[in-house]
């Protein structure tokens, strides 16, 4: 029998127009409100007496929750629908932004930013999950590549917004902004996202669930210790070793128990196994270098703070204006293509660095655009490829598990790269790039080594289909594949209950 509100969720998720709108609204606030407080940190430092290492807090904390949160509200979407945990994580965002605004002392100020994250992860981890269960094959790309482009206009305005307002309103102030956004979209996201269950209600794996996201949390949280005390001390690589234990017995667990948070089955998917190698492995060089290169023209061109943010402002600015044409090309030419040429221009604009690193900050803006389009060309189409990979009943968990594996290799590439570059100053030697032209031989071989994970994940691109889901597209190029898209039914059929 068919659920009894089977005819009201086909008319909630009639407007694809609509339902994008408010998706895109959320993730604009989730990611402009990211950027934004980020350029307050050396004030909220002043203002609490704090030490480097714990004002640090306020970025980890959130992305350490994001990392976490994004695969287990990704897998819960399944069993209690992605509208309700897209309103229940907004209104969370909102409350976790209130306490920021409040906060007495530090910890709590790293408390509500830990909030944030853990319940705002749920924009970005159902997001997508939305659109797939919504959107049909061949008309998915446009959809996320308008996401990945509001992800580039707010990285890119936040900063902005930020610095300007925050001299008016005081970074307290600032947090006003994204709660009046929030609590204005709980009523759109219920009014216009699709309920999202699956037809079939499996038993919700909790155990497996605290699980991954022990492992997931210790790795990050050994990662950002490891940068800060060093990667010998106890906190660093204790932590390491019990996020391995939780890990492999999240792994046993999943062999043994009939509906396990993680299914195993997924890595049996080939298409699916090859995008996992290559979205996560590009976000993890992107904000690598999103974190070398603003020490690199401070440190080697003696820059300013303030023309810092414009050397990087072209990579946000090309990713936006980019990804929406490399989600459309995915649904038209497949996948396999938009994402190779990302990365192939994506490891251009890397060995040029490595090679140049040093050169004027001109010529380094102009590379930074060139990533930030390489990366649209791989972001759009890798979340394409990986919902067109999902079977129906597991979109939730494949989608929630790759978003979270991109986000927890983004959080730790920028501290991987800082400790390279580190060990590379402390060692004074000559640089390993022969080619190297200028005096920055740290700089360049951590660029160097970066090329690394492009290898993997070039080779994973050979086992993505190299087209799919087009021939509808391709039918209707001339019109705007928002409006001529239209719903599929949204987990339709009996649902049963639990065991």
């Amino acid at each position: 029998m068919a659920r009894p509100n089977d005819s009201h969720e086909a008319s909630l998720v009639s407007s694809p127009r609509r339902l994008l709108l408010v998706i895109v609204s959320a993730v604009f606030l989730t990611t402009f409100t990211g950027s934004m407080i980020n350029v307050m940190i050396p004030v909220i430092r002043a203002e609490f007496n704090a030490s480097p290492a714990l004002i640090g807090w306020v970025v980890t904390g959130y992305l350490l929750a994001y990392a976490v949160a994004v695969p287990i509200l990704g897998r819960a979407s399944d069993r209690y629908g992605v509208r309700r945990l897209f309103a229940i994580g907004l209104t969370g965002f909102a409350a976790g932004g209130v306490v920021c605004a409040v906060a007495p002392s530090l910890a709590v100020l790293i408390l509500g930013r830990t909030l944030q994250g853990c319940l705002g992860a749920a924009v970005p981890a159902l997001a997508s999950v939305a659109v797939a269960r919504t959107f049909p094959p061949g008309r998915r790309g446009a959809a996320l590549g308008m996401i990945a482009s509001t992800v580039g206009i707010g990285q890119s305005a936040g900063p902005v917004v930020g610095g300007a307002l925050g001299e008016w309103l005081g970074w307290r102030g600032l947090f006003g902004i994204p709660i009046a956004l929030a609590l204005i979209l709980v009523p759109l996201a219920l009014r216009t996202l699709p309920d999202g269950r699956a037809a079939q209600v499996r038993r919700f794996d909790a155990a497996g669930g605290v699980l991954l996201a022990a492992s997931a949390g210790l790795f990050l949280f050994s990662i950002t210790q490891g940068q800060t005390l060093g990667f010998a001390a106890l906190s660093s690589w204790g932590s390491l070793l019990i996020a391995i234990v939780a890990g492999v017995t999240l792994i046993r667990r999943s062999q043994r128990v009939p509906h396990p948070f993680v299914p195993l089955a997924l890595f049996h998917n080939r298409s699916y196994v090859a995008v996992f190698f290559t979205g996560p492995l590009a976000q993890f060089v992107n904000l690598s270098v999103l974190m070398l290169v603003p020490l690199l023209v401070v440190e080697v061109n003696d820059l300013s703070s303030s023309a810092t943010g414009l050397v990087l402002m072209p990579q946000a600015l090309a990713m936006a204006l980019a990804s929406p044409f490399a989600g459309r090309l995915s649904d038209r030419v497949g996948v396999r293509r938009p994402i190779q040429i990302g990365i192939g221009l994506m490891m251009l604009t890397v060995a040029a660095l490595s090679v140049w690193a040093g050169i004027a900050p001109a010529a380094i803006a102009v590379f930074m655009a060139l990533l930030g389009a390489g990366m649209a060309c791989v972001q759009s189409p890798s979340n394409n490829a990986a919902a067109n990979s999902l079977p129906e009943k597991d979109v939730g968990a494949g989608m929630g598990l790759f978003q979270g594996t991109g986000f927890l290799l983004g959080a730790a590439g920028p501290a991987i790269a800082g400790a390279l570059l580190a060990a590379r100053q402390e060692a004074a030697s000559s640089g390993w790039n022969p080619f190297h032209a200028f005096q920055a031989a740290p700089f360049s071989d951590v660029f160097l080594l970066l090329l690394l994970p492009f290898v993997a994940a070039l080779l994973a691109t050979r086992r993505l289909p190299a087209a799919q889901g087009a021939t509808q597209t391709q039918k209707a190029h001339h019109t705007d594949p928002v409006d001529q898209a239209q719903p599929t039914p949204v987990m339709a059929g009996p649902r049963q209950e639990p065991r």
